[in-house]
């Protein structure tokens, strides 16, 4: 080995342990082999922290699930354990790696060569290189900033994934909580109507009624329980969403508790988020966010249509020993390509993301109208339910005393006791639709942007707070 060899070797020594310091190391991850789903006893030790919340009434909570888990520690729990939004989460950290890629500066490149050569008396030639892609640094500031608005588009997609589910949740609260209520009023119906049925037909037997009587209250016997059993089945089957909602295992039995009515909205609050809705619903500014990281990337490839460029400097030495310096310069000629095809690409996508803006816009209103009208049904059907039910009420207790007399058939009984419980469970129902129409009212009006959301400047939250 020559002199020259052994120093160039010393001297990139030094830099290889510097480079080979700040290398990543692999670690190897196992997939797992079991679920993690909660269990009745791990669902006891959860705790939940309020500030991490993605709405002020969740923050203002404290989560105590000892005495039963209320309307908005179900939201609360959704939002800590909910499968979907684990992977919008980690789907952030791959955008928030992603910027960070962007940012990095490009790094030198070296180029280095020997030549041996083969007649005797001649020495060894070189050349050593360093140089650098000049566009990658052009280019460097526009890629940065539409990473950054990704960023800040995915973190606002779950944040709006968050309120979704927060939405989810509530409304199967009240669904369980309205099913709990109508299953005793249903299996008392069907109980009657069975009672009602066994009367007749033994009266049948007997040749006091005809056969046409008994075929009758056959029939509304068998609607009565398949009433029952349809909401055992939708009450199994909510209690499976909600379960899988909230990351449980599906024999978790949540115990719900606290009331599930829901305010109305107030029309001036309701007026002013309509007038700001582009700057409350985080689906709406997380297209914003979208739509400046495309305008970003259109003004990237602008950049990228003038000649790529690349600048460097080389030492040589020739086999005569005379030694050199100069430059080098690598230079694209933008004669056929010119990048256009890429300018076209991504100045059509910044038109899609616009109309898709404007669409949701559409929609986002034409949602809330439809929400506010359905609403408005969906009290006046209370209203009248509430308002008739007194009356069905008092008949049914005149039924119970008059039957106790023997002043009444049993079928007269039957009849005045299931109108009055045919009305509660409507009322019910009315109740848990008008409850679930102010919460999805609730969820697309937006609530309150947290200031990060709403500044003008690229900002996301703390990932690892979440």
């Amino acid at each position: 080995m020559s002199c020259l060899s052994f120093r160039v070797s010393c001297r990139a020594l030094p830099l290889a342990a510097l480079i080979l310091g700040g290398c990543a190391v692999y670690h190897a991850k196992p997939l797992p082999s079991n679920d993690s789903l909660l269990t009745q006893e791990t669902l006891q030790r959860v705790q939940i922290d309020p500030a991490t919340m993605p709405l002020p009434v969740l923050a203002a909570h404290r989560f105590d699930p000892s005495d039963g888990f209320d309307i908005d520690e179900v939201a609360m729990l959704a939002v800590a354990n909910n499968p979907d939004l684990r992977l919008a989460r980690d789907d952030l950290h791959i955008a928030q790696a992603q910027a960070f890629s962007a940012g990095l500066v490009p790094d030198p490149q070296v180029g280095i060569s020997s030549d041996y050569p083969g007649a005797a008396g001649l020495s060894r030639a070189f050349s050593y290189g360093l140089s650098m892609d000049v566009m990658a640094i052009v280019t460097r500031g526009a890629n940065k900033r539409s990473a950054d608005a990704t960023v800040r588009k995915t973190d606002l997609g779950l944040l709006w994934q968050e309120w979704q589910i927060v939405a989810q949740a509530r409304q199967l609260f009240v669904k369980m909580r309205f099913q709990g209520e109508a299953l005793p009023l249903l299996a008392q119906q069907a109980a009657l109507s069975q009672q009602r049925y066994m009367r007749i037909a033994h009266a049948a037997r007997e040749h006091n009624v005809t056969g046409d009587t008994a075929t009758a209250a056959l029939t509304a016997s068998q609607d009565a329980r398949k009433q029952y059993v349809d909401m055992q089945r939708a009450h199994e089957q909510a209690h499976h969403d909600l379960n899988a909602l909230l990351g449980l295992a599906p024999d978790v039995d949540l115990p719900l508790a606290g009331e599930a009515q829901v305010q109305p909205v107030d029309a001036g609050a309701l007026n002013a988020a309509l007038a700001a809705l582009a700057q409350r619903r985080p689906d709406l500014i997380a297209l914003q966010a979208g739509y400046e990281a495309q305008e970003q990337k259109y003004r990237a490839a602008i950049l990228n249509q003038f000649p790529s460029l690349s600048v460097g400097f080389t030492r040589q030495r020739d086999t005569s020993e005379i030694y050199t310096s100069g430059f080098a310069i690598n230079l694209t000629l933008p004669v056929f390509n010119r990048n256009r095809g890429n300018i076209a690409i991504e100045q059509a996508t910044r038109e899609r993301l616009a109309d898709e803006y404007q669409s949701r816009l559409n929609a986002a209103r034409a949602d809330i109208a439809h929400l506010q009208a359905d609403g408005a049904l969906a009290s006046q059907q209370l209203n009248e339910d509430e308002a008739a039910l007194p009356e069905l009420d008092f008949a049914a207790a005149r039924a119970r005393d008059a039957y106790a007399a023997h002043d009444i058939t049993i079928g007269q009984y039957v009849d005045a006791q299931s109108a009055a419980l045919a009305r509660r469970v409507d009322t019910a129902a009315a109740r848990e639709a008008l409850a679930e129409q102010r919460i999805a009212l609730e969820a697309l009006l937006g609530g309150a942007i947290p200031p990060p959301y709403g500044a003008a400047n690229d900002s996301t939250r703390d990932a690892a707070s979440r």
